[in-house]
């Protein structure tokens, strides 16, 4: 999925068969759920628009999950932006992107048909001319998945962390959990003490490869947001909520974080935060 993968408890004897099975689970979810590969389901849906496609349960799970969300955001999350993604340039895997073997560069797609795609049980259609980008929600759902998994390799707590996509599962203690500075790897931009719930967050400053190029589709214009917010963090209840909800406070403005639990970061470098002061038991 594109990213490094970590997990943290407090059982040694544990560890290496927690860090075992989410490795199994990860490679497997991103077989299932990877645009770049032509052996995954995803591609096959894709490459078989306007058609019935037979899936397996958790590829349907996702793809409702993610249709739900995109109801329940008035379609700010879309599943259905992958034309225009590929359209923005990211048309490959991101190393490939980094050193310049993308496409020709193509007006921004119409998004917003995600109120088109059907889904019955063990098939997906989607309409003519439209792919499905399930990145994000599928790396979330996965971190989730991998976490239980990791519970029940018999580690007390655990925390898996992917990339920006963070979960603690199991009786954990208050940890301290760094945000990282959109600007910069070298320190974190803030602290957060979290016991439970999970962290994601959506960035137009990572994953860029060119001035006003980055792969946060702003489904109201099909193009590389514009936004004066470059950053947010959210905190849910699972990753993949969080997932999406970060897409959401990105493209809605720091004036989401009255709804969330959040940290957002401005183009001037301003930092609101919606976080309780711990959020422990």
């Amino acid at each position: 999925m594109g990213t490094d993968v970590s997990l943290y408890g407090p059982d040694a004897d544990a560890f290496d068969e927690g860090f075992a099975a989410i490795r199994r689970v990860f490679e497997t979810e991103e077989r299932r759920f990877s645009r770049f590969r032509d052996d995954s389901e995803l591609t096959a849906v894709n490459r078989l628009a306007g058609q019935w496609v037979a899936v397996s349960s958790p590829f349907e799970r996702v793809v409702r999950l993610a249709l739900d969300h995109a109801s329940a955001t008035g379609g700010l999350f879309d599943p259905t932006v992958l034309h225009a993604l590929m359209a923005a340039g990211y048309d490959r895997d991101f190393d490939e992107v980094l050193a310049g073997a993308r496409g020709v560069l193509h007006p921004p797609q119409p998004c917003g048909r995600w109120t088109e795609v059907q889904v019955r049980q063990g098939a997906v259609r989607l309409p003519p001319e439209v792919g499905l980008d399930l990145g994000g929600i599928a790396k979330g759902w996965t971190v989730d998945l991998v976490a239980a998994e990791a519970l029940d390799a018999g580690l007390g707590w655990a925390v898996v962390a992917a990339g920006g996509d963070l979960a603690i599962v199991g009786d954990a203690p208050a940890l301290e959990i760094p945000i990282e500075d959109p600007e910069t790897l070298e320190r974190p931009m803030a602290t957060l003490r979290l016991a439970r719930g999970a962290l994601a967050t959506s960035s137009v400053a990572k994953r860029s490869w060119g001035t006003g190029l980055h792969h946060v589709i702003d489904p109201r214009t099909g193009a590389p947001l514009r936004s004066d917010t470059v950053q947010a963090t959210v905190w849910a209840p699972t990753c993949a909520e969080a997932e999406v909800l970060a897409t959401w406070a990105l493209l809605r403005g720091p004036d989401a974080a009255d709804q969330l639990s959040c940290a957002m970061v401005t183009s001037s470098g301003d930092v609101v935060v919606s976080f309780d002061q711990e959020m422990a038991p």
